[in-house]
């Protein structure tokens, strides 16, 4: 038997090395790629198989890379090399950690997680294959499928990363209910991959195969010579009876999908809660009054409703719910396009003036719902978030549901979170982006007809059940409750829902009903749809908790994850591979996680010293090679890895803007056995982000100098911030000019706000207001406030020594700043990559090398790739100006 070590897998959202990690067709040959899809009772179990082959006359080091859905767990990946088996084994975070650990403490290279786009989770690992050898990779994941606007959509990724000459995607859908349509969309369902596609349905069955040539491969709108890439996405729904549903047994376990639809809708009260802040400035405030009012349109005349929009103060349109008829509409309609974004925010006054709207309001016979859009975290009033969660939870005490929905990544999409599930409902991220108007409605829709309310899932005989209360059931969705069958005795199995359909109590049951099975002993699917399911609402329910009982959830939900070996935000999986191999950590990402990024990893190896340095040797055009002395001397590999690898990830979602702040240098500092540079100077790197390009620019500030960060001409508000004198840290001191009689200063220590002949030291948790300045200390975030302009300032600590980094969270409205913070996007081209990288910017070309940073304007900083030039060439001016002598 070959030797094996251990090795974790990685979600890996590394983008903007894409380009240097593309198989080159000349060195390995993926000659197969299927994707083979099954969904029986909604439940999809899918397996992605790429077979490779190294053509070269030496090892290679070969990638597996796919997508696949956030909603999902993966539950198995294997390896077939030369004869053996490498299988992955689930365990708990914490006992994977501890190896991944062990494995970057002997400067073993290690993988990284990411989110991508909004549905979509990447998965990237690789092996090292002999000399025309191949391998087989296999991906398996699991998802329940959700109903959504009367459908449900099965997404299927497709990126093999070459035309591949065996391409097959095949999808088998079994449902017993019967299939009542299926559609096939996407951007691989285009006019010129038509023939490849194939769809049949035969009453309770339906399949679909997509196998397009080789030349097919690259037609679509975002295929190229590297390939597929793109989605095909399955869309269908079940045949439907206005009874109990359709329940389904096997192994002792059910699963039941309840979704009435021939029944009469029920009149909602509801009230939208608007952020109307000023970081909702610009296109977030335009969109929004857009969908305001598409929504107002979509009003039945029974329904009653309310608006109200806050900043630092609280707006009601009425002070009352009002009755959806034409004239209140239009007057609503004026209202709602007149939204300005201003001010601070005031989430807890906001919600609970909704609150109290509706508990001012109630109607038999109606469904009530409360509907938050934020943008961003609470700067006015109570800005402690739990008192807020209690407030609200206290003053809905259960009577209807709140919907937050987090606009962007600057909101705490997590407080967001805990606070709908709290009080029943759920919180959605509506993207940045061109279409964030239709997400809003589309989200609306989605709860715009509620049909039943107090839903009571009963289950005589059943037990272990998951969720059966819900307050509210709405046309298009479904609701899915599994468990087991005590003692597997379907005789005495009775299920039943008793809800309230408009002002009337009804019961949902057949007694003369059998619970169909599946009269196969050995499958154990449904019985993963209630592990699946469980483990979802448990851990909905530990975001919930506190203390033991958080504990005791946690410790249940992990339990679960391990029996069913599936990849949750408590595991990670570790997949033995070839002695040697590197080693890479898989764990399932949490919403709103940032991608982190890595060296890639083709073209990099450990050359290993008689010493025991460990030194970096990359491959890639524009990067130092191992012989190379960058101004902070040799680099450890070790030490390069440890720091850069380590890093956690911030929230929000790669490809995505993230808040204007200053990223700093990465910390590398040569180990003892590693040659030093002599009389190095202080150094700290600066990103600049690039429009359009994958790779930021970066520039490094020699010695602990004073900088001009922000400054307006036609205002008395300026930021200067004075580095630290230590080589790639931060700022020592940041100090904000608000007028000549108010400035806060800052450092690692204190927060002194200077308001006319008042000083005030201020060390506290809460918030502080002098005159126009508002601050907040939430943990290392110092959040500074006023009028128009929102700063953050995060504190970072490295070796025991602390410094600052500020991030400008919302810009005034002038556009005549200056400063380092007030600098656009770069925009650059590339003109030559060798003997020496060349970069084009304005019309001035400027060499260039390959080099990492660690951005530090999130909290939890991320590493990434950044092409190092002259400050003066990144800037496009000289360095000087942004250097002042006093704060």
């Amino acid at each position: 038997m070959m030797e094996r070590t251990v090795v974790h897998i990685t979600l890996f959202g590394l983008l903007l090395s894409l380009a240097s990690t593309l198989p080159n067709k000349d060195d390995w040959d993926i000659y197969s790629f299927h994707i083979n899809s099954t969904v029986t009772s909604r439940y999809a179990t899918t397996v992605i198989t790429s077979r490779v082959a190294n053509r070269m006359d030496e090892s290679k080091e070969i990638e597996f890379h796919v997508r696949i859905p956030r909603n999902a767990f993966i539950s198995k990946f294997r390896m077939f090399i030369d004869g053996q088996v490498y299988d992955g084994v689930v365990k708990a975070k914490e006992q994977a950690q501890q190896q991944y650990t062990e494995a970057v403490s002997r400067g073993e290279s290690a993988g990284l997680v990411s989110s991508v786009g909004r549905t979509l989770e990447e998965f990237k690992t690789s092996v090292t294959v002999a000399a025309h050898k191949k391998v087989t990779f296999e991906l398996t994941y699991e998802e329940l499928m959700k109903r959504t606007h009367g459908k449900y959509e099965l997404q299927i990724h497709a990126r093999p990363m070459q035309p591949v000459s065996d391409f097959k995607v095949d999808v088998h859908i079994q449902e017993e209910a019967g299939i009542s349509f299926i559609n096939v969309k996407g951007g691989l369902s285009t006019k010129a991959l038509a023939n490849a596609i194939t769809k049949t349905h035969i009453d309770k069955e339906a399949w679909v195969y997509f196998y397009p040539t080789v030349n097919q491969q690259k037609m679509c709108d975002s295929c190229s010579d590297q390939g597929m890439n793109g989605d095909l996405v399955i869309v269908y729904d079940v045949n439907r009876d206005n009874g109990l549903g359709h329940i389904k047994k096997s192994d002792g376990y059910f699963v039941h999908h309840f979704a009435p639809s021939d029944l009469p809708r029920i009149p909602k009260n509801v009230v939208f809660v608007i952020d109307q802040s000023g970081s909702m400035h610009g296109r977030k405030i335009l969109q929004t009054r857009t969908a305001l009012i598409h929504i107002l349109n979509d009003l039945a005349e029974d329904d009653h409703f309310g608006l109200i929009t806050f900043d630092g103060n609280v707006f009601h349109w009425k002070r009352e719910l009002v009755q959806a008829n034409s004239k209140n509409l239009e007057s609503a309609k004026n209202f709602a396009s007149n939204i300005q974004a201003r001010g601070s925010t005031d989430i807890n006054e906001a919600v609970l003036q909704g609150a109290r709207m509706l508990n001012d309001h109630s109607r038999e016979g109606s469904a009530s719902i409360l509907i938050l859009l934020t943008d961003g975290d609470p700067t006015s009033g109570v800005t402690n978030l739990e008192k807020i969660q209690s407030n609200v939870r206290q003053a809905i005490a259960g009577k209807f549901p709140l919907y937050c929905l987090g606009f962007g990544f600057d909101v705490d999409f997590k407080f967001l979170e805990k606070m709908s599930l709290q009080n029943n409902g759920v919180a959605r991220r509506i993207y940045d982006d061109s279409d964030a108007d239709l997400q809003l409605k589309g989200f609306y829709e989605e709860v715009a007809t509620p049909l039943l309310t107090d839903v009571t899932m009963i289950y005589v005989g059943g037990t272990n059940l998951t969720q059966t209360n819900f307050s509210q059931y709405y046309n298009g969705s479904e609701i899915v409750v599994a468990g087991e069958i005590t003692d597997n005795n379907i005789e005495t199995f009775t299920p039943q829902v008793v809800a309230i359909s408009s002002n009337r109590r009804i019961i949902f049951s057949n007694p003369n009903e059998t619970v169909e099975s599946t009269q196969t002993v050995s499958d154990d699917r449904i019985q993963r749809v209630w592990a699946y399911l469980t483990v979802k609402q448990l851990l909905d329910k530990e975001l919930q908790l506190s203390g033991p009982e958080k504990e005791k959830v946690k410790k249940e939900a992990l339990e679960l994850s391990l029996k069913y070996s599936f990849v949750t935000p408590l595991t990670s999986m570790v997949v033995t591979k070839p002695l040697g191999e590197t080693t890479d950590v898989l764990h399932k990402p949490k919403e709103g996680e940032r991608s982190q990024t890595r060296l890639p990893s083709r073209g990099y190896s450990i050359l290993r010293k008689p010493t025991g340095a460990r030194r970096l040797r990359p491959d890639l055009p524009g990067f130092p090679n191992v012989h190379s002395f960058g101004r902070q001397g040799l680099i450890s590999i070790h030490d390069l890895q440890h720091r850069v690898m380590q890093q956690h990830t911030p929230k929000g979602e790669r490809g995505r803007p993230g808040p204007v702040g200053l990223p700093a240098v990465v910390h590398l500092s040569p180990d003892t056995t590693t040659l030093e540079a002599i009389n190095a100077p202080v150094l700290h790197r600066f990103l600049l982000k690039a429009e359009n390009q994958t790779v930021p620019l970066c520039f490094d500030v020699s010695g602990p100098v004073r900088l001009k960060l922000l400054h307006y001409p036609s205002r008395e508000l300026s930021v200067n911030g004075e580095l630290d004198s230590v080589t790639n840290g931060g700022f020592s001191r940041i100090f904000i000019h608000v007028s000549d009689s108010q400035h806060v200063e800052i450092d690692t220590n204190w927060v002194t706000v200077r308001d006319g002949q008042t000083v005030t030291y201020y060390t506290g948790q809460d918030h502080l207001t002098a005159g126009s300045v508002t601050v907040i200390v939430h943990n290392n975030e110092i959040d500074v406030a006023t009028g128009d302009m929102r700063m953050v300032i995060i504190v970072h600590e490295k070796n025991g020594q602390k410094f600052l980094w500020p991030v400008l969270r919302q810009r005034p409205l002038d556009n005549n700043a200056e400063g380092l913070l007030a600098v656009e996007a770069a925009v650059y081209e590339e003109v030559q990559q060798a003997p020496v990288r060349k970069l084009k910017i304005k019309n001035q070309e400027a060499d260039v090398t390959g080099e990492m940073v660690v951005d530090y304007s999130f909290a939890s900083p991320v590493t990434m790739i950044c092409w190092l030039m002259s400050a003066d060439s990144a800037l496009q001016r000289p360095l000087s100006q942004f250097v002042i002598t006093q704060l």
